[in-house]
């Protein structure tokens, strides 16, 4: 269960997966002002490939992805983010890597920023894991379409033939018959 909550929490920002900085504060249970002044106190850590502030583009979009998805899960559409609510323009969150949830485990030092720091990156390793796997599916399924390709077109054409049977016999049904009966 933990698992799929870190992953519900990761975004892909600039074609990178990262996770927020309040997203990251919930899991470590430590208020976000106090994980950015670590990351602050210790800027030299966190390169530009390790942690970024997202632009005013990036967070509105994050911040509708994040609404739309709540929206999905409770149907309901008056959902205010207690996460995003007070966070105004001037402040844009930061956006972490994998490498840069790694290094926070080190700026935080406490048993809590360890243990999520390992999880967190157990579930950038399994994303990674399910990427390779369904682009290696992704590329079987191209090859054997290739080689195959007539008796795809025919297996294509049956199924929809068979999804369509019941529409063809209602219409069918509807005709005035004619002949002996």
């Amino acid at each position: 269960m933990l698992l799929q909550t870190i992953q519900n929490k990761i975004y892909e920002i600039r074609n990178q997966k990262v996770m927020l900085d309040f997203d990251l504060a919930e899991l470590y249970e430590v208020e976000t002002r106090v994980l950015n002044q670590a990351v602050k106190r210790n800027i030299d850590r966190f390169p530009e490939r390790f942690m970024f502030q997202l632009n005013p583009d990036e967070w509105k979009n994050v911040r509708l992805q994040t609404v739309i998805a709540q929206i999905g899960k409770n149907n309901s559409s008056q959902i205010v983010m207690s996460s995003t609510k007070h966070r105004g323009a001037a402040y844009l969150p930061f956006a972490f890597t994998e490498h840069g949830v790694a290094m926070l485990a080190s700026v935080l030092r406490s048993k809590k920023a360890v243990q999520m720091s390992i999880a967190i990156i157990d579930a950038f390793i399994t994303l990674k894991q399910f990427a390779l796997t369904y682009k290696e599916l992704a590329d079987k399924i191209t090859e054997m379409e290739r080689k195959n390709h007539k008796q795809f077109k025919d297996i294509n054409e049956a199924l929809n033939y068979l999804l369509q049977k019941d529409e063809i016999e209602k219409k069918q049904s509807k005709r005035k018959r004619i002949g002996f009966r």
